[in-house]
């Protein structure tokens, strides 16, 4: 039975606003897995889905707007996968927390067939970030479509100097 969207849109606000009362914390119980439409994009790793709630894609960092090299290209990959008005998957991770600390759900984001996180690295868009060291289930995946992105100089890797490494955020820079 499919959930019609103002529920979900709902449902969304109601874990935000709960997650708000609780100041952000990582303990609320937020469904695993939810099905939502995306309103808009923040930036490359960033959206937003009907109801307000902000979710930011797990284990992954995309360059940084309004400064670093391929942020908007990184943006703009991200519209192409999930833009506004897809339908998409949220997934949770039991391996890794549920909000980050400005109360954003951290997800993996599922869209036509595909793991958008780790089609956003495997697209030279964004690396892994594993926050804290924590590797969550398509750590794996993620650093092989790092591979791929690097050696095929897509991306990032071939339009900017990339410094990075998967325990801290991407660093780039212009040729």
């Amino acid at each position: 039975m499919e959930v019609p969207p103002r529920v979900i849109g709902l449902t969304v606000a109601f874990v935000v606003l709960g997650l708000a009362a609780v100041g952000g914390a990582s303990t609320v119980d937020v469904p695993p897995s939810t099905v939502a439409t995306v309103e808009r994009i923040i930036d490359g790793d960033t959206l937003v889905v009907r109801g307000g709630a902000r979710v930011r894609l797990v284990q992954i960092d995309a360059p940084e707007a309004g400064g670093e090299c391929y942020a908007i290209g990184s943006t703009m990959e991200l519209v192409r996968l999930a833009g506004p008005g897809t339908r998409v998957g949220l997934e949770s991770d039991p391996a890794l927390d549920r909000v980050d600390r400005f109360g954003r759900l951290l997800r993996y984001v599922h869209a036509r067939g595909r793991n958008v996180n780790v089609e956003l690295v495997r697209r030279g868009a964004a690396t892994p970030w594993f926050y804290g060291g924590d590797r969550g289930r398509y750590a794996t995946s993620l650093l092989g479509a790092t591979t791929s992105a690097r050696d095929a100089r897509r991306g990032m890797w071939g339009a900017c100097r990339v410094s990075w490494s998967p325990y801290d955020p991407v660093s780039t820079r212009s040729r």
